[in-house]
């Protein structure tokens, strides 16, 4: 079963040679793992590059029921850019899909199987470790101030704030383009 691909162009003509290239390839993803709603191709030319090797960018998003994943490469070829994104998806695919669906597979018992919390707890702590903690206080300021806050500190890549507007905390970053993105966070 082939994945229904979707293709978008920002900046560039899609030609019908990589727009069958990009189907051919990306309508397979699913051999990696199951489940798969949505799989978006995102393919742009980004003529405000600092580097020609950075101007054709390719961005996978591929959406199921409870994952996103998503990858991003450049290059001075779209085609390469779109190879190294895939390669990238693949990755993370696999990943997921061993963090998700590993089964034992060698017959013995779910009682078995199952660790000891000690041991676990310790392969949990040597894969994820948090190096630092940081509390600040927030102040209540609107996107404008928060933009103005971003720049004044010469934070570069994002800036945590309270918005007043919505009465929620969010967080302001600068993307690649120079604009701002901004993320309000909402309870599921």
């Amino acid at each position: 079963m082939a994945v229904e691909v979707d293709i978008f162009g920002r900046n560039m003509e899609i030609s019908e040679r990589l727009s069958d290239y990009v189907t051919g390839k990306a309508s397979k993803l699913d051999r990696y793992i199951s489940g798969i709603e949505e799989t978006r191709v995102d393919l742009a030319h980004v003529k405000s590059a600092r580097s020609v090797a950075d101007r054709q960018v390719a961005q996978i998003t591929v959406r199921g029921k409870k994952f996103i994943l998503r990858s991003e490469e450049r290059a001075e070829d779209i085609f390469v850019a779109f190879d190294q994104a895939m390669d990238k998806i693949q990755r993370q695919m696999e990943r997921y899909k061993g963090k998700r669906f590993r089964g034992r597979g060698d017959g013995t018992s779910l009682s078995e199987a199952v660790a000891p919390p000690e041991e676990f707890e310790d392969e949990v702590q040597d894969e994820y470790v948090i190096a630092r903690r940081k509390k600040f206080a927030v102040q209540p300021m609107d996107e404008m101030e928060a933009i103005d806050q971003m720049n004044l500190l010469g934070h570069e890549t994002f800036f945590i704030f309270f918005n007043f507007d919505t009465n929620a905390i969010n967080v302001l970053y600068k993307r690649r383009d120079g604009t701002y993105g901004l993320i309000e966070p909402e309870l599921s």
